[in-house]
Formats: structure tokens, sequence, C-alpha cells
């Protein structure tokens, strides 16, 4: 069975608008963590690594640790009124420092499912510059 051009022209369009509001909630959601204290922040961070990286409850513990340790060093970076690319490279510095910590508590299998998942969180940020 033959589909109408029409029907192929709406259905695309459909599917251009759900990734249209999908992209904005999730700028929307960006922007709502920026505005959060510290420790919203941290932990957001550590629910989210929690269900993807299945962590357990000691692991779990010390991830939540790390999390608000970083949320406060960030802190500055996101209140200050520095440059977008000052901002850039002291968040980058502090997220080298986190992930060796990260890295210290993952098991290498998490590790790298967790390196993945930025790598995924790079490119959606890349995309929407």
């Amino acid at each position: 069975m033959k589909i109408p051009k029409t029907t192929n022209f709406f259905v695309a369009l459909l599917a251009l608008s759900i990734s249209s509001l999908t992209l904005a909630f999730a700028q929307n959601k960006a922007k709502d963590l920026m505005n959060k204290t510290p420790e919203e922040r941290a932990k957001f961070q550590t629910e989210m690594m929690k269900n993807k990286l299945s962590l357990n409850v000691e692991q779990q513990t010390k991830i939540e640790a790390i999390n608000l340790n970083y949320a406060k060093k960030f802190e500055p970076i996101i209140k200050s009124s520095d440059s977008k690319l000052t901002k850039y490279k002291q968040a980058k510095s502090l997220q080298k420092a986190k992930d060796e910590e990260l890295k210290k508590v993952f098991t290498s299998s998490q590790y790298k499912q967790y390196e993945k998942f930025q790598e995924e969180l790079k490119g959606k940020l890349k995309d929407k510059m």
C-alpha cells in the first residue's frame, strides 16, 4: 500500500515538531538547573547518575558528596559576569578534576558509560549553538 505524499509530509512535520519540543524542553531544563541551588543541582546529578549507571548504595553516597562539592565550586562560575570563554575554561578545569574523583568511585564499565553520556551531552550542546 502506497502512502500519499501529503501524509508523508504531515508525518515529517509532526516528527520535526516533536523534536523541537524536546529540544526546547531540554534547554529549559538546563536553564532551570542553573537557577537551582548547588544542593539541588548535586541531587539532580546524583539521581541521574544513579539511574544511568546503576550505582550501589556506597557509590551513591560518595558520588553525592563529590557532586555537592563541585556544585558549590561551580556556583561562582555560574553566577559570574565573566566572558563565556573564561567561564568555559574555569568550568572545564573543574570538570576535569571532578571526573578524576568520579573515576575512583565508578567501576571501569560505569566510567565508560559516564564518558559516553558526557559525549552525548556535549553533542547536544554543540547542536544548540
